[in-house]
């Protein structure tokens, strides 16, 4: 049997929820699906165990991850699904992403809602996951391998998971990280970006209808030149402040 983190987290809370889950299980092997051209596995067995991880994006999965997870042929695989989110809400995101892997030939077995820090307003959920988390993280993986040992594969129905069909319109947060006068030109930003959005040319030019407000270019960048409008950041930040205030809690679906 191979164990695999496959994720895609463009500022790293979520490959950070989905690598601590692998680890519990074994050694593992990570499949970033934030990565253009990865070259990794693409093919699975029935033996393998994917644990699966995207954030909610507007409480769907993002569309760039849907469409590499299509790329992916689970052959009977088990997968552990996770979504990772800002501490307002998923919705959609696990049951969109449980079709998709059903329909690529996985075994849904048990699936997870984790809180990370927001990767746009991180006072929301800020430092999370923190040590309770990990607690109950390592507990859900108890409660999945206590599951698997006493139950046979053939008989595993794909775990029911909360969302609506058909799913809520697909949207993001419209807010576009701009390179200020600080920037040196790296590229960096441009080769990790996943939508291709940032011009290798001219690393302080972007896309705005290939942008898809991931923030990984603000996370990667060394010299932190990369920043959203104050303005329009302090103004979003308004709008979800009630959605997004009080602490909310991971959940595990068997």
């Amino acid at each position: 049997m191979s164990i695999y983190a496959i994720y895609f987290s463009p500022t790293g809370g979520t490959e950070k929820i989905v690598t601590f889950i692998a680890e519990q299980f074994g050694k593992y092997q990570r499949i970033d699906l934030c990565e253009k051209t990865s070259g990794l596995t693409n093919d699975f067995s029935e033996e393998d165990l994917c644990i699966i991880g995207v954030p909610s994006f507007g409480g769907r999965v993002p569309a760039i991850a849907l469409e590499r997870i299509k790329a992916l042929n689970g052959n009977n695989a088990n997968a552990i699904l996770i979504t990772v989110y800002g501490n307002r809400a998923y919705e959609d995101t696990l049951i969109e992403l449980e079709d998709t892997l059903i329909e690529k030939n996985f075994t849904c077995q048990a699936a997870i809602a984790a809180i990370a820090e927001h990767s746009i307003m991180h006072q929301f959920a800020t430092g999370r996951p923190d040590q309770n988390d990990l607690t109950v993280l390592s507990d859900f993986v108890r409660k999945i391998k206590e599951k698997d040992n006493n139950s046979i594969k053939s008989d595993h129905l794909p775990v029911r998971v909360p969302g609506n069909r058909p799913y809520r319109e697909y949207g993001t947060i419209p807010l576009i990280p701009g390179a200020s006068h600080t920037c040196g030109s790296c590229g960096l930003c441009a080769a990790k970006c996943p939508s291709g959005a940032i011009s290798s040319d001219n690393p302080k030019q972007t896309d705005k209808d290939k942008c898809i407000s991931c923030m990984r270019c603000i996370s990667v960048c060394p010299t932190h030149s990369r920043k959203l409008n104050p303005l329009m950041l302090a103004a979003a930040s308004q709008k979800l402040k009630k959605a997004c205030s009080g602490r909310k809690e991971n959940e595990l679906f068997l």
